[in-house]
């Protein structure tokens, strides 16, 4: 009985050491996007897979959710390709934007298919206006608008103003580390740590 108990313990607590490592981690390669020059440029392009991307000097909000993860070793391109490919109904492309199948250049980079993935692979937590409630290393999405979709991750930096924990985004500059986290209305709040971390 002791040994299984050391086991669950032991388990438990490489789980969470995992989970402190992964944070800091991601937090910083969210961070580094914020020192550089991105023009804000949605044109659909041909990219490679795996390990695609866009022209380093261009970008969404999608892609500084994507450069942050893939900094780390993580290809959300691939991850999300394969499972679209797999469970194509799953997520809103046909919905949103008629697509009736795959789009490796495209597809990982539309926030409704990140939230899908996050959602299916990650944990979805509650959406809240208490700020306590948003731990570093969370992927938040917005609707700006009421119509416009949008990506950030949280960080362990807190504005002395507000209390709130400080946001990297793109919302149509550059990635940007800033205190905008109930700017606009929330529609979604995911943590996912990929299986394979750490190396």
């Amino acid at each position: 009985m002791k040994t299984i108990l050391l086991g669950i313990f032991l388990s438990l607590y490489s789980f969470m050491a995992i989970g402190e490592s992964f944070t800091a981690d991601i937090v910083s390669a969210a961070i580094k996007r914020t020192e550089y020059s991105v023009r804000y440029d949605g044109a659909y392009i041909a990219i490679p897979y795996p390990n695609g991307d866009v022209p380093a000097d261009t970008g969404v909000c999608t892609d500084v959710i994507i450069r942050s993860y893939r900094a780390l070793g993580t290809d959300l391109q691939k991850l999300v390709y394969e499972d679209m490919s797999a469970n194509f109904n799953a997520y809103p492309s046909k919905r949103i934007w008629g697509s009736s199948k795959t789009d490796k250049n495209i597809d990982h980079r539309r926030v409704p298919n990140l939230q899908t993935f996050f959602g299916r692979y990650g944990e979805s937590l509650a959406i809240s206006s208490e700020q306590q409630d948003y731990q570093a290393g969370d992927i938040v999405t917005w609707m700006i608008a009421g119509k416009l979709p949008h990506i950030g991750l949280v960080t362990d930096q807190i504005s002395s103003r507000t209390g709130n924990p400080l946001i990297v985004h793109n919302v149509g500059e550059r990635p940007k580390l800033e205190d905008m986290l109930f700017t606009y209305q929330i529609s979604g709040h995911y943590r996912f740590i990929p299986q394979h971390y750490p190396q």
